[in-house]
């Protein structure tokens, strides 16, 4: 299995597929780098005591924005962190915000993303209270566009860049094997921006037979889209993608 998560989150989860049996190997298709101007985020930590909601987009965005962290600053004890994810609620955990801070979906839900977070805070009166969402330099405004027309009253910062990925030899020699031997390769996308960097290294077009994994169903449109023969969702955990591989039949070949 190709993992293509950003080098920094491809790690971890290439160690714990391994724990669960599968043949994993990490691939990242997306260089995470900071922001060519780091001032709009120190000041945006100045901001934090008034906001009711500081909505985080991933992981990276945990990462980055806690980076720049001026020095002294703490988080203000009556601001809320928003996660799409466990991923990303974990993350900031990590950085010692307490669980009752996190606001995530439910264990349950059937998606990780905005729409699932929304599914709980909906429910809020947001007439005219603070929020600060906390992305790279492009992202999807869905959850912003939804706590706009609840009336909250909206700001953005980037903390991070996306840049498209420079392979090592290692990793040029993996992209070539998998182009000639696509059966034999499993793609794992946690995001249809990796998708589209992959394309630019396939001009010819996805080799037939191409398989891949996906994280959620836009991240498997974009697969389809691109040509995958054979593609299947899973919920974004080892041991979910374990259960996808045996569920859709599919054996991930030695990378």
């Amino acid at each position: 299995m190709i993992v293509t998560r950003p080098a920094a989150q491809a790690i971890g989860w290439v160690a714990d597929l391994r724990q669960q049996g599968v043949d994993a190997v990490g691939l990242p298709l997306i260089r995470i780098v900071p922001p060519a101007d780091p001032v709009p985020v120190e000041q945006a930590w100045q901001s934090l005591p008034q906001m009711a909601l500081v909505f985080f987009v991933s992981a990276n965005a945990v990462q980055y924005f806690f980076a720049l962290r001026p020095p002294g600053a703490v988080w203000p004890t009556n601001a809320r962190a928003g996660a799409p994810g466990p991923g990303t609620a974990s993350a900031l955990r990590a950085q010692g915000l307490p669980a009752a801070a996190v606001v995530e979906p439910a264990d349950d839900a059937l998606s990780f993303d905005s729409e699932a977070l929304w599914a709980k805070l909906k429910h809020e009166d947001w007439s005219g209270r603070q929020v600060l969402v906390v992305r790279g330099e492009q992202g999807r405004e869905w959850l912003a566009d939804q706590l706009a027309a609840a009336g909250a009253n909206l700001m953005a910062v980037a903390a991070y860049a996306r840049a498209a990925p420079v392979f090592t030899r290692a990793g040029e020699g993996l992209l070539a094997a998998a182009s000639a031997h696509p059966a034999k390769h499993l793609w794992l996308f946690s995001s249809s921006e990796a998708v589209r960097y992959l394309a630019a290294f396939w001009p010819g077009g996805v080799p037939a037979g191409a398989r891949a994994l996906a994280t959620h169903a836009r991240i498997a449109a974009a697969a389809r889209d691109l040509g995958f023969a054979e593609v299947a969702c899973t919920r974004p955990s080892p041991s979910a993608v374990l259960q996808a591989i045996e569920a859709a039949s599919i054996q991930s070949g030695s990378p």
